[in-house]
């Protein structure tokens, strides 16, 4: 299987369309943003609404990346609990950083709501779900954590969480009500729509071939165009593509896999999740599922669908959604696909900054709150010359040595795992 967007049940099901246009001859702006993600996407509403001409160009389609690809998941905060945060940038950014993050459902709902982006909006939270008893040790520690910052999240035991998630196979969850589930590739979509409607030029379609910072600004080369402008975003994340006069900063690539039945009959849909939570596990090899609008299970894992082993994985999957929902076993995955993920070694979003510009990477599985909020902070941040907007610092540098080894041994761990893994 290749790693084309358009096998997604998102790409089936979008319904956000925004227009666009290539980019033809040479025009100047105040800032130029390379990519069309959740971070591009977001930057350029961003900056448009604070009065600045803005261009973005997408070398694909809006939201052909991670940001289009995601399982759906509105999280509060960031994979790692906040002492671990803490305990890698220090107390002070980390709690600004968890206390941010923190708020960013609010940030994303209240854009679909504020500009009536249409991706099936459910905000009834998400459950971490321990895969095993010995998963609610790692829940009580983030329950804990949590708390003690004022999160409202609530430590559920295991018949609690089996009658929500409406399976045997969870032994407990950490309810996170702040949370939820979106189409993911709507929201996008919509965030493009949102900026075209507020001013900002969008090109899909669109590579950039070179970037060169000549005296104050920045000169973006494209096969049919260039941009000039004061200020420069790279938002490429994942996905960035090799272009003359930039080194993507290294990222370890890992990827995740994804199915969705056919809608789930009335009887079916009042037995699992009924209240429409979003999930994924405490396994090492970590597994989500959750709902669509139409009564769809969408249920995923770690691991790639375009290599000797992706029969592996699907295998997994159908033995999984046995496993854990009996009443579905032998069902019809109609839709699979996979995506990329931008890990770093400390598992922390990052902003490199550049001279006029900054690059944001590395959400490492948290793309739509995190990237949603950088891309708006960021834009703030050069618009109005005020740096302390910024989530985090940025910084000058950033090394990663064995990227691609590292994208390799998780590659294969989940494909291991999935081997001889037969149940939840």
């Amino acid at each position: 299987m290749t790693s084309d967007l358009t096998s997604s049940l998102w790409h089936q099901t979008c319904q956000e369309h925004p227009a666009s246009s290539v980019l033809t001859g040479e025009v100047t702006a105040d800032l130029v943003v390379i990519g069309g993600g959740y971070t591009g996407c977001s930057a350029a509403l961003k900056a448009a609404e604070m009065g600045a001409s803005v261009h973005l160009i997408e070398a694909e389609v809006f939201g052909h990346g991670g940001s289009g690809r995601n399982v759906g998941l509105c999280n509060a905060g960031l994979w790692l609990p906040p002492e671990d945060i803490n305990a890698r940038l220090g107390a002070e950014v980390g709690n600004r950083l968890s206390q941010a993050l923190g708020k960013a459902p609010d940030l994303v709902y209240g854009l679909i709501e504020r500009h009536g982006i249409a991706c099936e909006p459910v905000r009834n939270g998400t459950l971490h779900c321990a895969h095993a008893p010995s998963g609610m040790q790692d829940l009580q520690r983030r329950a804990d954590q949590l708390q003690s910052i004022g999160a409202p999240v609530q430590l559920l035991e295991a018949s609690q969480a089996q009658a929500r998630v409406g399976s045997k196979a969870v032994h407990g969850a950490l309810f996170d009500p702040r949370a939820g589930t979106i189409q993911p590739l709507g929201f996008v979509r919509g965030l493009a729509r949102a900026a075209i409607e507020a001013g900002a030029q969008l090109h899909d379609q669109t590579p950039a071939t070179a970037i060169s910072r000549d005296k104050d600004s920045w000169q973006v080369t494209t096969p049919t165009g260039s941009i000039r402008a004061k200020h420069l975003i790279m938002a490429t994340n994942g996905y960035a593509r090799a272009m003359t006069g930039y080194d993507a900063p290294a990222i370890v690539p890992v990827h995740y896999f994804q199915g969705a039945t056919a809608p789930l009959t009335a009887a079916q849909q009042e037995q699992i999740l009924p209240g429409l939570e979003g999930c994924w596990d405490s396994a090492l090899v970590m597994s989500s599922w959750r709902m669509d609008q139409q009564g769809r299970l969408i249920i995923g894992a770690m691991g790639a669908l375009d290599h000797f082993g992706s029969g592996i994985h699907q295998s997994w999957l159908a033995r999984k959604l046995a496993a854990a929902f009996p009443t579905l076993a032998g069902a019809k995955l109609e839709s699979q696909w996979f995506g990329r993920i931008a890990m770093t070694r400390e598992y922390l979003p990052k902003i490199k900054k550049l001279q006029g510009g900054y690059v944001s990477f590395g959400y490492s599985g948290r793309g739509i709150g995190p990237g949603t909020l950088f891309g708006q902070k960021i834009a703030e941040a050069l618009i109005s010359g005020d740096e302390s907007r910024l989530p985090l610092p940025a910084t000058a540098d950033h090394s990663l040595p064995f990227a691609g080894l590292r994208g390799a041994y998780y590659e294969t761990g989940a494909t291991l795992t999935h081997l001889v893994k037969d149940r939840i």
